[in-house]
């Protein structure tokens, strides 16, 4: 007679390895980069906002915290989502510290 118990132990280690692979390839979709500067960014840039189009909101051009110094990022724009409004990305003071929240629809 055989035994079975080597077979489930095999099967359950295998199990728990598909859903730790599993996990750990979707957990990237919900992160989110924090950014945090050390110093205020500039006063935003003054920029023509585009005729109005339909189906979209125009998301403003913001500073960006690259590699030690900030950047201006031109504003874009974002499809509509139905029932929600959009929240522009903006700077937080933190302690000495700014840290940037991503633009999101509310």
């Amino acid at each position: 007679m055989t035994s079975t118990k080597p077979v489930r132990l095999l099967t359950s280690v295998l199990a728990a390895a598909i859903t730790c692979a599993a996990a750990l390839t979707a957990a990237p979709a919900f992160a989110q980069a924090v950014i945090v500067a050390p110093m205020a960014p500039p006063p935003p840039r003054v920029e023509v906002m585009p005729a109005p189009r339909a189906g979209y909101v125009w998301d403003q051009g913001r500073w960006r915290w690259d590699h030690g110094r900030y950047v201006w990022v031109p504003g874009h724009w974002r499809p509509v989502r139905a029932g929600y409004r959009w929240v522009p990305g903006h700077w937080v003071q933190r302690g000495p510290h700014w840290r940037w929240v991503e633009g999101h629809w509310a």
